[in-house]
């Protein structure tokens, strides 16, 4: 799991009644970030700053969150932990906590009045640990579901899954937050119904896959930026559709060092890596449809 990367700790909040939560992942000092957004609705906070031209290397804390961008007010408490803890970019009025946060949306699934916030997202962050991870239907994949291309009726519960692949002292591990229009591949070829009109895939935006990839190599931001990308391979390889229009597919990866490794061995590991955190979240495949 994601806390096989050593420094990382996560933490959760979840609302059991209304399905809803929020996942902060605590990095170590010195951690190295990027990211990439391949999906068509997107709720970010902070990610343009993970782009390898920009000047912050350094990222502090990654929230995932439900709520849709209602939620995204999670990583206002998260900053404010971290800053109670003397991390951040530093300034000439003290460090700035470099927080990114990612939401999905399951207001439909639970009481949508319910949406993490600064309280939630302090609270996740305070009980961010090493070792292990809870996962399933917790924190930020508490209200999360999958398979909705075939209308939201028959969409089934999705959540948070973990997974890490190693190759000696390397460490690679992907956390995702499982909230797809799609449903995990099979092998079996898709017999496509018609979509009710709310679930066409261009203009439904009630899904998205959110998710974080740590190493323990050593990485600059470009280097982070192409095992993101690796990540987002990871995910074709294990949802079908993906990417959609529908989907705000987001990961973020981060280096924390100190294993020298060459960037394309890392980023075939994300691949694997994030690939397996998705199939976990739903070994069993999908489901068929009645009739």
């Amino acid at each position: 799991m994601i806390t096989d990367v050593p420094g990382v700790r996560v933490g959760h909040w979840t609302h059991p009644d209304a399905q809803t939560g929020c996942t902060v992942i605590v990095l170590p000092e010195g951690t190295v970030a990027s990211g990439e957004v391949r999906g068509g609705a997107p709720a970010t906070r902070e990610f343009d700053l993970l782009a390898p031209e920009r000047m912050v290397e350094r990222l502090d804390a990654v929230v995932l969150t439900g709520g849709s961008a209602f939620g995204l007010a999670a990583g206002d408490g998260a900053m404010r932990w971290c800053a109670e803890q003397g991390s951040g970019f530093p300034t000439g009025a003290g460090p700035v906590p470099i927080v990114v946060t990612l939401a999905l949306f399951d207001l439909l699934v639970g009481d949508g009045s319910v949406r993490p916030g600064p309280v939630e997202g302090y609270a996740a962050s305070a009980e961010a640990r090493g070792g292990a991870v809870q996962l399933g239907r917790i924190g930020a994949g508490a209200g999360a579901t999958i398979g909705k291309w075939r209308g939201r009726d028959l969409a089934r519960p999705g959540g948070l899954g973990s997974a890490t692949v190693r190759d000696g002292e390397l460490v690679v591990s992907a956390l995702v937050a499982l909230n797809a229009v799609g449903d995990i591949d099979d092998g079996a070829e898709l017999d496509w119904p018609p979509p009710p009109p709310e679930t066409v895939f261009g203009t439904s935006t009630e899904s998205t896959t959110i998710g974080l990839i740590a190493t323990n190599a050593t990485l600059d931001k470009t280097g982070c930026f192409l095992v993101a990308q690796g990540g987002h391979d990871g995910l074709a390889r294990a949802l079908v559709p993906s990417h959609t229009r529908g989907d705000g597919d987001a990961l973020v990866a981060a280096a924390t060092g100190p294993v020298e490794a060459l960037v394309d061995h890392v980023r075939f590991l994300a691949v694997r890596a994030v690939e397996r955190a998705v199939r976990s979240v739903a070994p069993a495949g999908r489901e068929r449809p009645p009739g």
